[in-house]
């Protein structure tokens, strides 16, 4: 609409302009006033153009203004053209003068409207798919249009006279510019009132200026007028239906025929064609205006009618006319914006509010239906979008979506609450567990490059229904659930209850605290030795442990997995590196060689670069790399084998030493070390226990040491009791030794003193 539009004002003022050199060329004494008003008609026409052109607010403030100046002078003109026109004489001084302050006044208020903003501002819409500015109004515009129609209704007023006291021969004369101002002016207020954003009415003035210069300088009969106000009316895009004052209709154009359905110039069905499209529709009256949906859902067409009656000089009606708009595109415009603010634009599910929204209403109607609150909460996403890339994070929310769709019963409510959760409404009756279980331990994402296995949690939070609602609550109740699940959480659906809900605000109690905890060295490195095989101290593990205030000592079983879920092992891990290389920094100066082990989560891998972390720390304490090694986990080292044997060949290359920990824990050992080059396998001390019971599990140890000494990999088992173990593992011919029996974690000022004193 808007290219139309601005094709037609653009054929419109080249038309003019042509028009206005025509006049100028003119021997008639009336051509120059011709020429004026053309050129004042022409400055709105423009204005109206750059509106339509242009999506910067700075130019369309700047078009509203060439538009509203453009009226000023277009009445103006219009004034002194009705004076020449009618041959009645140019205005008194007097009345020229009050006609050049009154808009002298409006001049200024334009020119400082964009510092006070007295007369308009404009707000931004979309037409046609592209910002639109539509004009804002404030009191100013009240002043500016007031002098504007005081003028023009003086000259209707004079072209009314003229034509009551013309004789017949040039009441035509008159009345084809009276009935044309008309017209025009009738245009122009419907546009100023309807909230029509795309000024139309400006093809009305193009087509009066071109009758004014047609009539004035190359008069032509009353059909002439006929054909081109008839052409004016045709090319609107609205549809037209003129009625004589007895109802019966006299014409229509090429829409509205369209929207009926009937052929050119056969108007004998017109109102009844009307009456069957649109029902209960008032022809007798005037002076209405509603909206009629016909059809359904997408096909659906919105109509927007509008009854007027003309009337004549004295008042009396002449007849009428119904204007009916397609306004479909604007009202699906408008209804996918409201689409869009409620629903996700990823998934299409509910936004948060709407979901919270929809359920409340649902709970306050439904008082017969069972409900209870879910919360579906992807773990790890960020870490899958990191990981295999945004796309496959956004195929990974789209899979999610379709999979509550398609396993929802009919009264579930369900929509998007945050960056990687779901919030839904079951029906308890159709609630199916052990499917749910299922469904969550099989789910996985696949697309064209790879499949990856999905962790999904559940939290359900079943609600008293005789309990105040507060959806917003109860979804926090669920998420909480999931937030206690740990990674080998067996179960993924959980239940709220006083338990949960105590050990989740411990675990954030305790999370809150980690600053505090590691500022104030509460959280701290214990040392558990390793051993020779000659029962001689070659180094120590670094493990963490934490002197709560309040709590005492805590179990590391208390927190370490806390910090795992929520992200925080990565800070506690990067704590006791420094605490690890501080250590050896002292060990240097007392000339002490042994080395120290630190662990390395496998969160660490995805939340820190773990290699140029450990570089920095040995080069800032300057220590050799071989004297800090470092231990990976079997699952760690198989969770992404491609980067992580980029890793341990960084590591190892630099200095470090690698060992991999709770070797034989897991199910693809073997195969790891044919791919990764380690420095040592530290055998699972599950196996140790098993052995002394088990002969297998003894066969499988002493296998796995004869196989690192031919691979020349270097073996510790952990979780040695007793001297039978010890004596045992040593005839197996195992190199290094760490459990109870040598020494349980103890502070390093114990260690230090027990080993080195």
């Amino acid at each position: 609409m808007r290219t139309v539009l601005s094709v037609i004002f653009v054929l419109l003022i080249i038309a003019l302009l042509l028009c206005v050199v025509f006049s100028l060329r003119s021997k008639k004494p009336i051509g120059k006033s011709v020429a004026n008003l053309l050129v004042g008609l022409t400055i709105p026409v423009l204005g109206n153009l750059i509106l339509i052109v242009t999506s910067v607010q700075l130019f369309a403030e700047f078009g509203c203004n060439v538009y509203f100046l453009g009226m000023d002078a277009a009445v103006i003109s219009l004034l002194f053209f009705t004076h020449a026109y009618c041959e009645i004489g140019k205005p008194k001084l007097s009345i020229k003068l009050l006609i050049y302050v009154l808009f002298g006044i409006d001049v200024v208020q334009y020119i400082l409207n964009p510092f006070i903003r007295f007369t308009f501002t404009t707000e931004e819409i979309s037409v046609d798919g592209r910002a639109y500015y539509r004009l804002l109004p404030y009191i100013g515009q009240t002043y500016h249009r007031v002098v504007c129609y005081g003028l023009f209704f003086a000259s209707l007023i004079i072209f009314i006279v003229m034509t009551a006291k013309a004789s017949k021969v040039y009441v035509e004369k008159y009345m084809v510019i009276l009935f044309s101002m008309v017209i025009t002016g009738g245009i122009e207020t419907y546009y100023i009132f309807s909230g029509h954003p795309l000024d139309m009415s400006m093809i009305g003035f193009g087509f009066f200026g071109l009758l004014v210069y047609f009539f004035s300088l190359q008069y032509r009969s009353m059909r002439v007028l006929d054909k081109l106000l008839a052409s004016m009316a045709s090319d609107m895009p609205e549809a037209l239906f003129f009625f004589d004052k007895d109802g019966k209709c006299i014409w229509t154009n090429d829409p509205g025929r369209k929207l009926i359905g009937i052929s050119k110039e056969n108007y004998d069905d017109v109102v009844a064609n009307l009456r069957f499209l649109f029902d209960d529709i008032d022809l007798e009256s005037s002076g209405w205006e509603k909206r009629v949906i016909i059809g359904y859902g997408d096909e659906a067409q919105y109509l927007d009618l509008s009854m007027r009656s003309a009337v004549d000089e004295l008042g009396r009606t002449t007849g009428s006319y119904l204007s009916v708009r397609d306004n479909t595109e604007e009202q699906r415009t408008i209804e996918r914006e409201i689409y869009k603010s409620t629903h996700d634009a990823v998934t299409g599910l509910y936004t948060r509010e709407n979901l919270i929204e929809r359920i409340t209403k649902r709970l306050n109607h439904d008082k017969e239906t069972d409900y209870m609150i879910g919360y579906i909460e992807v773990s790890n996403f960020k870490m899958i979008n990191d990981v295999f890339g945004s796309e496959f994070g956004t195929t990974t929310l789209l899979k999610v979506a379709d999979t509550i769709k398609t396993n929802s019963s009919p009264k579930t409510i369900y929509g998007k609450l945050g960056y990687d959760s779901f919030g839904i409404l079951i029906d308890k009756k159709a609630f199916d567990e052990e499917k749910l279980e299922k469904l969550l331990e099989t789910f996985s994402i696949a697309d064209e490059n790879m499949e990856h296995h999905i962790i999904i949690h559940f939290g359900v939070y079943d609600f008293n229904p005789d309990e105040d609602i507060d959806v917003q609550l109860w979804f926090d109740s669920a998420r909480l659930a999931t937030a206690a699940i740990t990674d080998n959480y067996q179960n993924r659906i959980v239940y709220y209850d006083d338990k949960l809900r105590n050990e989740v605000i411990h675990d954030q109690l305790i999370s809150n605290q980690l600053k505090d905890a590691i500022e104030e060295k509460q959280i701290r490195p214990y040392l558990q030795p390793i051993v020779d095989s000659r029962g001689l101290l070659a180094g120590a593990e670094a493990l963490v442990r934490w002197i709560h205030p309040e709590e005492g000592f805590m179990n590391p079983g208390q927190f370490i997995p806390v910090f795992e879920r929520n992200g925080l092992i990565s800070v506690v891990d990067k704590y006791m590196w420094r605490c690890a290389c501080e250590i050896l920094a002292s060990w240097k100066e007392r000339g002490i060689e042994a080395f120290i082990s630190i662990n390395v989560s496998p969160k660490d891998f995805y939340r820190l670069n773990v290699v140029s972390e450990l570089k920095s720390l040995v080069e800032e304490h300057n220590i050799k790399p071989e004297k800090l090694r470092v231990e990976i986990t079997e699952t760690a080292m198989t969770s992404d084998s491609v980067d992580m044997i980029k890793t341990i060949s960084d590591l190892r290359e630099y200095g470090f030493i690698v060992e991999m920990d709770d070797f034989g824990s897991g199910y693809s050992s073997l195969n790891l070390l044919k791919d990764i080059n380690l420095d040592l396998l530290k055998i699972d001390m599950q196996f140790l226990k098993d052995s002394e019971r088990n002969m297998k599990a003894g066969l499988i140890i002493k296998s796995i040491i004869n196989m690192s000494e031919d691979l020349g990999i270097d073996t510790l088992t952990e979780g040695v009791e007793t001297a039978k173990q010890y004596e045992k593992l040593f005839d197996m011919g195992c190199k290094l030794y760490q459990g109870y029996y040598f020494s349980k974690p103890i502070p390093v000022e114990d260690f230090e003193k027990q080993w080195f004193d």
